[in-house]
């Protein structure tokens, strides 16, 4: 192959550096208005009264929306009123809009605007939403409008549940000789992307409704509008010019329908909604917490038998994507493990919390930190090396997922082989995982991953291709350029396949739903997948006019014509040729009468055998796929302070062919990044009274410039037939084992089995009983 497998420089890389590139707060009219929110300072109360009369006195205030009843909204379950109405129910939750000339009138007027409150008692925890005497925070929750296959349960605060019901769990048990228990916990975190959220409505005279925002669904932004103002799809315009960072955070729709509120109560002037980084930390939907018990039997030789697990996840106030979290969750509930018997049930729980969206790995960093945790419980217990457990029940082809999929080597990766490279890689052998020095602590940690992707069963992905008269490739694909590099390899793909130089194909980053063909949602690493296929379909049929239209003029069968290096050939003699761009624009002859026009391919993707799952067994295909990698991590920790420095973080992961070796390793390397931090201090900190303590950077801390580990990546390639030339998804995947090898990794050097995270050095010393059994 010429193009796929090359390192080639993204296609927007010069706009990004030359500071060219243009996001959505970019994007302004002179007609512009500007709204700022009011948020609640508390996590539950009832609104009393509201006085916006000292608001209405700034200059500039065109309207303030607030005190009265808007539509519900929410992707799963109708259970939100985009700006509260009588009753907040998480701690951030916009009250009131303020729309006027500038933002710093809004937003001086927003604050002027006086809110009363009656506190009410808090949910603080999902184990707390669990109990049969808790706190509603949905009282109403079966009268809610909601799709089918969505389970609520009323009377409680559980959103949804999803059940895997895999074989006999009793006789699971009956069979194990070792059991392991093990119960984890941590709290809501964020995504913290670079570009905070902003959305831009407008209504048009002609009633269209267009939309700028930053956003990973533009697609998914026409349906919603449907289902919750009645609006006709096509009449919903949305653009998403190049996003600042997204990782699931994006996928959301919030800011979209308060803008859109605003616009349509100042007569459909456009209006600028733009999150301040506090707002886009509480106020805009955060990354999910979760309680977990997993209860694992084995074999005295360490085959495991039985998984029983009970997923509470802290979806905060509202539903929204949390529902989808907690099913993804179930899915893959037990790592990347062959178990005849499992019993998992995955509760989508109500807190006073702020609500869920996706983040990075959609629930399964989650699943594993409290699956990995347990094995090396089991590992323990049966005084049996922990790699050497993951590897003897590694899933294999010809073994069945959790929900039932028969597995075979297309679908999954080769894990035995990842753990093999990763036990090189760490020395794993040749040294104890332990090594005292003084003080410090010298120890290793490794876990096993594995994801697929729960799409809806129709997700689509199309392509579009506009050839110009010299021959180049305008490339139109409504995945998301979200610093992923997609947009590039998909270029790639198409290059590859035209065989024609990459330089030769423009793609166009924007997104503009009137004319960009759809992408589902550009998440879970199906943008290759999906978009690439789609792009392969173009292709096909971008050659199949070029070969018909050179039928013609070279009087050869289309079928005795090949398309490369921008010419059409005739296979048995290649001097009768001519070039592409000689019928990219139609082919005229001498006399000036033409043949054809410009040529317009198209092409698109819906992955086959996707279905909904069984609603009492879980039983079902979720996703076309399933990468696995084995990760691990190094550190030194110091026992006099419990500070610890993590010296090599590890990942390999079978990524099917890899189509892009620099942008890969960028994606996994900064996926890993995110795992650490979310493993290791990324949190907020709650109040008793369910308030986050810490939403600014100064007390909420990503790592830093100069905290980075030494990143140790490598790549198994196992294809994946139905990917493109044999890929598989990754921009996820490092991030998945990084709070699990963290956690197994402290575990080992601390000799105690750690529960909670972030892992941060209070947290260890405590678990350490207060430096009682540590040289110090």
């Amino acid at each position: 192959m010429e193009v796929i497998g090359k390192s080639v420089i993204r296609k927007e890389a010069n706009d990004k550096v030359t500071g060219r590139a243009k996001y959505t707060n970019d994007f302004q009219e002179k007609s512009t208005l500007h709204a700022r929110m009011a948020i609640s300072p508390y996590a539950h109360a009832n609104i009393i009264g509201m006085d916006f009369s000292e608001a209405r006195k700034v200059p500039g205030v065109k309207v303030i929306l607030g005190n009265e009843p808007f539509p519900l909204v929410g992707e799963e379950i109708k259970d939100r009123s985009p700006i509260a109405y009588k009753r907040v129910r998480y701690h951030g939750e916009p009250v009131a809009v303020v729309v006027a000339e500038t933002p710093v009138q809004a937003k001086q007027a927003a604050d002027l605007i006086r809110v009363t409150y009656e506190p009410l008692p808090v949910v603080n925890s999902p184990s707390e939403a669990f109990q049969k005497d808790a706190l509603l925070v949905h009282e109403k929750l079966g009268d809610y409008e909601k799709p089918p296959g969505v389970y609520p349960i009323p009377g409680t605060n559980v959103a949804n549940l999803d059940k895997i019901r895999k074989g006999d769990i009793q006789k699971g048990f009956q069979e194990s000789e070792v059991t392991a228990e093990f119960q984890i916990s941590f709290r809501p975190s964020d995504h913290v992307a670079m570009e905070t959220r902003v959305s831009i409505a407008e209504i048009l005279p002609d009633g269209y409704v267009r939309i700028t925002t930053t956003s990973q669904a533009p697609f998914a932004i026409k349906k919603l509008f449907k289902w919750y103002f009645d609006i006709d799809p096509g009449r919903v315009i949305v653009y998403t010019p190049l996003v600042g960072g997204a990782y699931g955070g994006k996928a959301a729709v919030q800011l979209e329908v308060i803008a859109y509120l605003a616009s349509k109560a100042v007569g459909g002037r456009p209006v600028k909604l733009f999150n301040s980084r506090e707002e886009d930390m509480i106020t805009s939907p955060c990354h999910i917490g979760l309680d977990a018990t997993v209860k694992l039997g084995a074999r005295k030789d360490g085959m495991l038998k039985a998984a029983e697990i009970q997923y509470l996840w802290d979806g905060g106030a509202y539903s929204d994507k949390a529902v989808d979290i907690s099913r993804a969750g179930a899915v893959d509930c037990t790592g990347p493990y062959d178990i005849e018997h499992i019993y998992c049930d995955s509760y989508c729980m109500y807190t006073n919390h702020p609500y869920a969206s996706a983040f990075r790995g959609y629930s399964h960093a989650e699943v594993h930190f409290a699956f990995e945790r347990t094995m090396d419980v089991l590992a323990e217990k049966l005084a049996m090396d922990p790699l050497e457990l993951r590897r003897k029940n590694s899933i294999m082809p010809g073994d069945t997922t959790p929900t039932q999929v028969l597995l075979n080597r297309s679908t999954v990766g080769n894990l035995p082989r990842c753990i093999d490279r990763l036990k090189e890689l760490m020395n794993w052998d040749g040294e104890p995982k332990v090594e005292r020095k003084g003080r410090l602590i010298r120890a290793k940690g490794a876990c096993c991953i594995w994801k697929t992707s729960t799409f809806d069963t129709n997700a689509t992905s199309g392509a579009i291709l506009t050839f110009n008269s010299d021959g180049s490739i305008n490339l139109m694909s409504g995945v998301v350029e979200l610093g992923t590099g997609t947009k590039t390899v998909l270029a790639q793909i198409l290059a590859e396949r035209m065989k024609m130089p990459i330089d030769k194909i423009h793609v166009k980053m924007t997104i503009d739903t009137q004319t960009t063909p759809e992408h589902w949602k550009t998440v879970g690493s199906r943008g290759t997948l999906m978009g690439g296929r789609a792009v392969l379909a173009a292709a096909e049929d971008a050659i199949r006019q070029i070969k018909e239209r050179a039928s013609c003029i070279l009087r050869v069968n289309s079928h005795d014509l090949e398309v490369a290096h921008e010419k059409v050939y005739y296979i048995d003699d290649p001097t009768i040729s001519m070039d592409v761009k000689d019928l990219a624009y139609g082919y005229q002859f001498p006399n000036g009468e033409t043949l054809g026009g410009q040529i317009v391919a198209t092409g698109y993707y819906t992955s086959n055998w996707i279905t909904k799952l069984d609603r009492e067994t879980g039983k079902g295909r979720p996703g076309p796929e399933w990468t696995v990698g084995a990760e691990g991590i190094e550190l030194e920790l110091d026992t006099r302070d419990f500070t610890y420095r993590i010296l090599k973080a590890y990942a390999v992961l079978d990524f099917g062919t890899v189509l892009n070796e620099k942008a890969l390793l960028g994606q996994v390397m900064g996926a890993m990044s995110m795992g650490i931090a979310f493993g290791g201090r990324e949190s907020f900190i709650f109040d008793t009274d369910g308030r986050v303590l810490n939403p600014q950077l100064r007390t909420y801390r990503p790592l830093h410039f100069g905290e980075q580990p030494e990143y140790v990546v490598e790549f198994v390639e196992t294809p994946h037939l139905a990917g493109p030339y044999g890929s598989r998804g990754g921009g996820e995947h490092g991030l998945l084992g990084m709070p699990a090898a963290l956690g197994n990794c402290l575990s080992t050097a601390l000799g105690v089995q750690l529960q909670n995270l972030p892992l941060i050095p209070e947290l260890l010393w405590r678990a350490s009983g207060g430096m009682n059994d540590v040289t110090v």
